[in-house]
């Protein structure tokens, strides 16, 4: 859904209604558990967030938190929304002069320990999002290197006509997404200590 102005809390709230039982976007619900489906762009971003058990479980306070969208030009709505199997947020996102609202549902949470501990979820686009897919937002701890990880792998393409008319500019917006939320998760890790 695109806007001239910012949406208020009511238009988010009345958004977040009509999508409670709105379909995936997109046939290939799940598979970014173990890849992704062919006829879609694929994005893969990691970044190094640290070392050690403690961080590891600041890493994963963070997902818990949503603070990967911490960022000044995306909200999530709600904001304290569980990260648990059909959970839906809303997501705003200001570009270009004007604003967007995405829809987007919890599909599956990662919960695994091991030789790598990992935590996290992925979301599916729903109808109303301007592009159709999945992304997969996970933490690792690597027991034998120590290494705390943020992975962020996504799998899309345009769904709204706009989206694809604006190809370039949407593949912009995924590619600053990915950096933004790297750096947005890098300082909810460093503001822990």
């Amino acid at each position: 859904m695109l806007l001239l102005a910012k949406p208020n809390g009511e238009t988010i709230r009345r958004f977040l209604e009509t999508q409670k039982n709105a379909e995936f976007s997109y046939a290939e619900v799940g598979a970014s558990t173990s890849g992704s489906p062919s006829g879609y762009n694929i994005d893969h971003n990691r970044i190094l967030m640290g070392t050690g058990a403690e961080d590891f479980r600041a890493a994963t306070r963070a997902v818990q938190h949503w603070r990967m969208f911490d960022m000044p030009w995306v909200e999530l709505h709600p904001p304290n929304t569980p990260i648990e199997p059909d959970s839906t947020v809303a997501i705003v996102v200001r570009h270009f002069g004007f604003w967007s609202l995405n829809a987007a549902r919890i599909v599956y949470v990662i919960g695994e320990g091991g030789d790598i501990d990992k935590f996290g979820f992925a979301y599916g686009t729903l109808a109303e999002h301007a592009e159709s897919g999945e992304e997969r937002f996970s933490v690792e701890f690597h027991h034998e290197s120590g290494e705390v990880w943020y992975d962020l792998f996504a799998f899309s393409r345009p769904n709204h006509f706009l989206a694809r008319l604006g190809y370039p500019l949407s593949r912009m917006l995924q590619r600053r997404f990915a950096q933004d939320s790297k750096q947005a998760m890098a300082r909810a890790v460093k503001e822990e200590h």
